[in-house]
């Protein structure tokens, strides 16, 4: 038998233990409907398929849990190479390699964005169909992203099992308003994260029972004094189970396709509930109706929300 045949022969047997050993993981679930909406924002914003981000989000991090990930937020394994900014020190192909760390997931998501689209070695990956994740992983790994003879194999495995691929067929983000309706559903994501959603240029989590900004800070990696001032509350204001908390600061107007659709006040509704519900901040929302903050909104009137 020749070495090239063997080569090959071990190469198919690995693919297929690979095959075998792949399983359906609530993990793995969990992480997906956290980081979806982040993928799919990536893949718009700069052509890389959704589901190649979020499989090796999934493969390097360990679904979140490896020690980069959980001591730097570092999810997709990026090494300092040239990087002035934080770091952690991880054993990889060498004792203590410096890896990369930033100060929340987003940033992680960001650089490992930047990463593929600056790098000359990675130019050729977008000439390839955005929605062929097979070129993609294989792309990548030819491309020298990991060393693993297997890692195409693997995030394709991924890709296919979950059906990531689905993301990359989407033009937009959800939108909040198509979303009226929450469950405090802990079976569907694990009861350990809250999904993040994509709202006017934000990210946004719905509250749980029990939730405050302290523990939504701790969980997200995010100052709980800035989610609160994003939100335009104090700091310890008590959170009710199914309201919006922006993790960004809100937009001064509303997504374009308000600009000529006022809203209208039903009962229950405040000038902050609709600044929230639209993504907008309260100042703003006053301002564009020439309203003080003292007036009184009452049913039925027309508020300009862009």
């Amino acid at each position: 038998m020749t070495k090239k045949l063997i080569i090959i022969l071990t190469f198919i047997l690995n693919v297929l233990q690979l095959s075998a050993q792949m399983k359906w993981n609530q993990r793995y679930q969990t992480y997906i409907n956290q980081y979806r909406d982040l993928a799919i924002e990536q893949m718009l914003k700069y052509k890389i398929p959704a589901s190649i981000t979020l499989a090796q989000g999934l493969l390097e991090s360990g679904a979140g849990y490896s020690e980069l990930a959980m001591k730097g937020n570092n999810h997709f394994g990026i090494k300092c190479h040239g990087w002035t900014g934080r770091t952690t020190y991880h054993d990889d192909d060498e004792k203590q390699e410096c890896f990369r760390a930033y100060n929340n997931v987003f940033e992680s998501y960001e650089d490992h964005s930047l990463l593929l689209t600056k790098q000359p070695r990675y130019k050729g990956l977008f000439s390839l169909n955005p929605k062929d994740y097979v070129g993609w992983a294989k792309g990548l790994k030819k491309c020298g992203y990991a060393t693993s003879p297997t890692y195409a194999q693997k995030l394709i495995g991924i890709i296919e099992l979950y059906k990531l691929h689905e993301y990359d067929k989407a033009k937009k983000f959800d939108r909040f308003m198509e979303r009226r309706s929450f469950k405090d559903d802990k079976s569907a994501n694990g009861g350990l994260e809250h999904p993040i959603h994509m709202y006017n240029k934000n990210y946004y989590v719905i509250v749980r029972s029990g939730d405050t900004f302290k523990s939504l800070g701790r969980e997200l990696g995010l100052s709980y004094k800035k989610i609160a001032t994003f939100n335009e509350r104090g700091k310890n204001d008590k959170l009710e189970k199914g309201e919006v908390i922006y993790l960004k600061k809100k937009q001064k107007k509303a997504e374009k396709q308000y600009k000529r659709r006022p809203h209208r006040v039903k009962a229950g509704e405040s000038m902050y509930s609709i600044a929230q519900l639209y993504g907008i901040r309260l100042k703003s929302l006053y301002k564009m109706n020439g309203l003080t903050p003292d007036y009184s909104i009452k049913v039925g009137d027309k508020l300009r929300v862009r």
